[in-house]
């Protein structure tokens, strides 16, 4: 049963996470730049710090209609296949889903206040996290044999780590030609503290840089 939602859930989420992200948050800021509709925000009694939050809630609360329609089907099919037996583990691994949905948009508001154009923010963002993030992650752990743990993406591991029978660990392995090295995982408090952290740099590196950027 575990394995089930390993899959189902563990395997694709993450993915489900990052679209959302992008899609909800890519050019929430970025926009008002390129369409000029942010002259008529700003003319408002309101500061631009509200502007963001407020934003940045919104893209938060579709994300997690998103994340709670994907959770509904995934509990459903286990309910259907293996009874009223829904593991504690996807109770666990839906929060972290849900905090790292939290870290996702706080780097996709930053890169969406770093560029003026819609494109561009979102382009950037999409190519980090489908396939940078994955890149260097491999690259650190297995070629240079670095724990990768200022990647975002070995944080966000936690997720389906946890939905395992047994939470892997970081231990020695004896490769291909008898060479040694490691494997790194990241234990729950270290992936927690990686997203929190991801969270409030980007978010508020992305609030100042806002403040400052003129709609010219």
């Amino acid at each position: 049963m575990l394995a089930f939602y390993s899959f189902w859930w563990g395997s694709s989420i993450a993915f489900v996470i990052v679209l959302s992200g992008i899609f909800f948050g890519g050019d929430a800021i970025s926009g008002e730049f390129q369409n000029k509709t942010g002259y008529f925000l700003v003319a408002n009694p309101l500061r631009r710090s509200s502007i963001y939050i407020g934003k940045w809630l919104g893209a938060l609360t579709a994300s997690l209609m998103v994340l709670a329609i994907y959770a509904a089907i995934t509990v459903g099919n286990g309910l259907y296949y293996f009874g009223a037996n829904v593991p504690s583990q996807f109770a666990e691994s839906l929060s972290f889903s849900i905090l790292y949905l939290i870290a996702v948009l706080g780097f996709t508001f930053f890169f969406s206040s770093l560029f003026k154009s819609s494109s561009m923010s979102i382009l950037v963002t999409a190519i980090l996290f489908l396939f940078a993030f994955n890149l260097i992650q491999l690259i650190v752990s297995g070629l240079v044999q670095i724990e990768p743990w200022f990647i975002i993406t070995y944080g966000s591991g936690i997720i389906g780590n946890v939905l395992m029978d047994t939470y892997p660990t970081t231990q020695p392995i004896r490769g291909p030609g008898g060479r040694d090295s490691t494997t790194f995982a990241a234990t729950i408090p270290e992936g927690i503290a990686i997203l929190v952290v991801y969270f409030f740099v980007t978010a508020i590196l992305g609030l100042v840089l806002f403040e400052r950027k003129e709609f010219t």
